[in-house]
């Protein structure tokens, strides 16, 4: 088990999709931050959805992504909006 699946959220798919972005650390997920992870990751897998954006950024905070804040979640969503 590496670095990234001990996240929270991070199972083996999107451990290995932010490999192949370039993305091996909790470091470098965070400095690079959820929605520009989840715009690479979706340049290799087109169905990468809202609920893999809030993944990624519950692995950030720390936290099971159904237990972001609202305003978070929000945030995301019109993120997600943008490029649907």
């Amino acid at each position: 088990m590496s670095e990234l699946s001990k996240l929270p959220n991070i199972g083996k798919s999107i451990e290995e999709q932010l490999n192949i972005i370039g993305i091996a650390t909790y470091d470098q997920l965070k400095e690079i931050g959820s929605k520009q992870a989840w715009l690479r990751i979706r340049g290799i897998d087109d169905s990468a959805c809202i609920n893999r954006l809030c993944a990624l950024e519950g692995a950030i905070q720390g936290i099971r992504w159904h237990n972001l804040s609202e305003d978070t979640r929000h945030d995301l969503k019109e993120f997600y909006n943008k490029f649907k």
